[in-house]
C-alpha cells in the first residue's frame, strides 16, 4: 500500500502503451504519455477519439486490455486513500440530488478521512457558499460543475483528472477556473484537463496531448504545438507590395491584405522562404506571428471540422 505521503510532491501521471478494446472497438490504442507536476495539459480530440476513456483507465474504473496507468508509478487501485492522491471530476451528475451540496461533500470528507472544516473551505473555494444548503439536484450546470471540482479537491490531493470542467460554466465562471487551476498548478499539483474549448486551453494549459481515433498524434507545450498552425500574420511596411511578392512563393496560399500586413496561408517549410521573399524585395517585415494557433494546428492534426469537437471523448 501506498500513502499519500509516501509520493513526491507533485507525482506524474504515466501511460504506457495503454491499450482497451470494447468488443470489436479498439477505444485506446497503444497510447503513452505523460503529464508533468507543476503543468496543466490539455487532453484534446474530437468526438470518440478515447479521452474519456484514458481517464477511466487512469481512475481504475476500466481495467486495461493491455498497458498501464500509473499515478507516480503507483496504478490508482493501489493507491491508500486515493482521494488524498487523485481527484477527478468525469462527471457533473456524480451526486444525489436530494442531498445538500454540503452533505455530498460531508460524505466525502468522511470517506477521505478529511476533517468536516474541509467542506465550507472548499465551499468557499469554489463560490458554492450561499447555495450549500440547497439540493445539489436543483443546482444549475455550472454550479454542478463547481460542486464537482469542489468534491475532486476534498482529500487536497496532488493530482487532477478533469473532464470538460467549463461545460455550463459563463464566461465569468470560466475565468474563474482557469485561475484556480492556475493556482493549483502553482503549488505543484499535476492537472490533465480535458476540453473541447481550444482557445481556453490555450490560455489556460502549459502543454496538450491530442488524441484521434484512440491514437496519439501529439504531445508538447501548447507553443510548440500552436506554432504547426498554417494561418500566419506578416506585419510589414507596404501591404499591397507585399500581397505581390507573398503570392509568388510557392506554399503560399489565401494571401488577405490587412491594416498593418497581410494574414497568410503557408506551409510550415515555407514560411522562411516567404520572409525571405519579402526581405529580398525590399520590404520591412516586423512581425510573423500564427493565427488562431492552437485551433488552426488541431484541426490540421486530426482532419476535423469545428462543429465535430464537441462531445464527449
Amino acid at each position: 500500500m501506498t500513502h499519500r505521503a509516501d509520493l513526491p510532491a507533485g507525482a506524474r501521471i504515466e501511460i504506457r502503451n495503454l491499450s482497451k478494446r470494447f468488443g470489436d472497438i479498439l477505444a485506446v490504442d497503444n497510447l503513452s504519455f505523460d503529464v508533468q507536476p507543476g503543468r496543466i495539459t490539455g487532453f484534446l480530440g474530437p468526438n470518440g477519439a478515447g479521452k474519456t476513456t484514458t481517464l477511466r483507465l487512469a481512475l481504475g474504473l476500466v481495467r486495461p486490455t493491455s498497458g498501464t496507468a500509473t499515478i507516480g508509478g503507483i496504478p490508482y487501485g493501489r493507491l491508500h486513500q486515493p482521494l488524498r492522491v487523485v481527484g477527478s471530476a468525469l462527471e457533473a451528475t456524480n451526486f444525489h440530488p436530494g442531498r445538500s451540496g454540503r452533505d455530498h461533500l460531508l460524505v466525502l470528507a468522511d470517506t477521505a478521512g478529511m476533517r468536516a472544516s474541509r467542506v465550507d473551505e472548499l465551499l468557499g473555494l469554489v463560490g458554492l457558499s450561499d447555495a450549500a444548503d440547497k439540493r445539489a439536484g436543483g443546482y444549475s450546470m455550472g454550479m454542478r460543475q463547481r460542486l464537482g471540482l469542489a468534491a475532486a479537491m476534498i482529500g487536497d490531493p496532488r493530482v487532477l483528472l478533469l473532464d470538460e470542467p467549463t461545460n455550463g460554466l459563463d464566461p465569468d465562471g470560466i475565468r474563474w477556473l482557469r485561475g484556480f487551476l492556475r493556482e493549483l498548478s502553482s503549488q505543484g499539483r499535476t492537472i490533465l484537463v480535458s476540453s473541447h474549448l481550444l482557445a481556453e486551453v490555450e490560455q489556460t494549459c502549459t502543454d496538450v496531448v491530442v488524441m484521434n481515433r484512440g491514437k496519439l498524434v501529439a504531445q508538447g507545450p501548447v507553443t510548440e504545438i500552436a506554432s504547426a498552425s498554417s494561418v500566419v500574420a506578416v506585419d510589414v511596411d507596404d501591404p499591397l507590395h507585399a500581397a505581390e511578392v507573398a503570392e509568388a512563393v510557392t506554399g503560399v496560399h489565401d494571401v488577405t491584405i490587412t491594416s498593418s500586413g497581410l494574414v497568410v496561408r503557408v506551409s510550415r517549410s515555407a514560411r522562411s522562404q516567404l520572409v525571405r521573399a519579402l526581405v529580398a524585395a525590399g520590404l520591412e517585415v516586423e512581425r510573423v506571428a500564427p493565427q488562431r494557433g492552437l485551433e488552426e494546428a488541431f484541426l490540421a492534426l486530426v482532419g476535423e471540422e469545428p462543429a465535430e469537437l464537441v462531445g464527449e471523448g
